[in-house]
């Protein structure tokens, strides 16, 4: 399961699929411009999340 953590505060998040309750897993989406972003996705392609927020900014999953 990704856990994404806050580089500021040390909170950490750990998320679930709605559609189905697995756990999202940790993946990597290209833009048409060639720039990544992390984002979390369903293992049974029920689709993917961004990352969250806090402390107004994008926390962190390690890969």
């Amino acid at each position: 399961m990704a856990t994404y953590t806050c580089a500021s505060c040390g909170m950490s998040v750990n998320a679930t699929c709605g559609a189905c309750d697995a756990p999202l897993v940790n993946a990597t989406l290209t833009k048409d411009d060639g720039s990544t972003v992390q984002v979390s996705k369903c293992p049974n392609d029920h689709g993917k999340i961004k990352s969250p927020l806090c402390c107004g900014a994008d926390m962190a999953c390690a890969l």
